[in-house]
C-alpha cells in the first residue's frame, strides 16, 4: 500500500453530492457519479479519526476484480469510462486509482447480507436467540459455526453515525415489495455462493458479506457500491479456520478487537488508533488482496 493517506476527497472540478463512510460521490452530469474511495475505516457503523494508508486504491482494486468476475450473474454500475477523464488536472492526485466512474442509479435502501458462517453480531443473536434476522438456526452452533447453507439477512441502511439494523425479510418486503425482494434475495445468494467457491480456491472463506442495489431507468436491478472487499466482507484464512474460535482474518475484524478492548460506548467519536493497529490493519487488506489476485 502506499504511505500517503487522502481521508477526504475535496475535488474543484465536481460537485459534491453526499460523503459515506468510506467514498465521497460527486455528480458527473444527470446520469454518471464519480466514486472516490478514500482512506477512512469504519467500524461499530462509527468513522475512525484515522485513516489506513492506501486503503481506498486497494478496495477500489478488489471491487473492480470483483465486479469483473461476476458480470455474468447481476448487471453492475460500472460505466468503463476513464474517472480521470471527468476531473481536472489539479484533482487527478486524488482520483487516480482509487475512483470508478459509475452509472446514476435509483438506490435500494435495504443491505443485502449473505451469511455463510455465524459471526459477529449474527453469532450474538443466535446466542441470545438460536436465528438471525428471525430465521430459525439449528442448535448446537458455535462462533464461526458453518451453516447449513447461506441465509440472507437484510438490513436497513443507516445515514453515516447511526447503526444499520437487521431486519426481516417480511420487513423488507413491506419496505420494497415481494418481487423485489425475492429478486435481490435470490441474486445475492447466488453471487455469494459463486465468489466463495472462488476465493475458497484461493485458501480464503468468505464468512459473509453485504451487498447494495439500485434500479436503473427501465428497472433492471444492479449491483452498485462496492462488491466482496474487506470493507464489506469476512475474509477468513482457511488454513487457519476452526469453528468455535476467533477466526485469524484479512478484513477489519483486527481492528474490531482491538475497539472491543477498547474503553468506549460504539458511539462517535473512537479512539485514536496507535501506529501498530493501523499497520496491521493494512497489512491484512493487502494479504486478502495478494491471495485472491494471484
Amino acid at each position: 500500500m502506499t504511505t500517503t493517506a487522502l481521508h477526504t476527497a475535496t475535488l474543484s472540478s465536481l460537485p459534491l453530492l453526499a460523503r459515506g463512510k468510506v467514498r465521497d460521490n460527486y455528480a458527473v452530469g444527470g446520469d454518471r457519479l464519480l466514486m472516490v474511495a478514500s482512506d477512512r475505516i469504519s467500524a461499530y457503523d462509527v468513522i475512525m479519526t484515522q485513516p489506513i494508508p492506501g486503503k481506498g486504491a486497494l478496495l477500489t482494486q478488489m471491487a473492480l476484480f470483483w465486479f469483473e468476475q461476476l458480470k455474468d450473474l447481476c448487471p453492475n454500475h460500472l460505466t468503463g469510462d476513464d474517472p480521470l477523464s471527468v476531473v481536472s488536472q489539479a484533482d487527478e492526485p486524488f482520483v487516480a486509482g482509487r475512483a470508478m466512474l459509475v452509472k446514476r442509479l435509483r438506490p435500494i435502501p435495504v443491505e443485502a447480507v449473505v451469511r455463510g458462517y455465524l459471526a459477529g453480531r449474527g453469532c450474538e443473536e443466535d446466542q441470545a436467540t438460536q436465528s438471525v434476522c428471525q430465521m430459525p438456526l439449528p442448535s448446537g452452533l458455535v462462533n464461526a459455526s458453518q451453516l447449513p447453507e447461506p441465509i440472507f439477512t437484510p438490513a436497513a441502511k443507516a445515514l453515516a453515525g447511526d447503526h444499520d439494523e437487521n431486519i426481516s425479510f417480511e420487513r423488507m418486503v413491506a419496505t420494497i415489495g415481494w418481487d423485489l425482494a425475492q429478486r435481490i434475495r435470490e441474486t445475492s445468494i447466488l453471487i455469494y455462493t459463486t465468489a466463495a467457491r472462488m476465493a475458497l480456491t484461493k485458501g480464503i472463506i468468505i464468512a459473509d458479506t453485504k451487498f447494495e442495489f439500485g434500479l436503473d431507468g427501465d428497472d433492471n436491478l444492479v449491483l452498485m457500491d462496492e462488491v466482496l472487499t474487506p470493507d464489506s466482507s469476512r475474509y477468513w484464512p482457511a488454513d487457519l479456520y476452526r469453528a468455535g474460535s476467533n477466526p485469524a482474518s484479512y478484513d477489519k475484524q483486527f481492528l474490531r478487537d482491538w475497539l472491543g478492548a477498547q474503553t468506549w460506548d460504539k458511539t462517535a467519536p473512537a479512539p485514536d488508533l496507535p501506529e501498530a493497529v493501523i499497520a496491521q490493519t493494512s497489512a491484512r487488506y493487502q494479504e486478502a488482496l495478494s491471495r485472491l489476485t494471484a
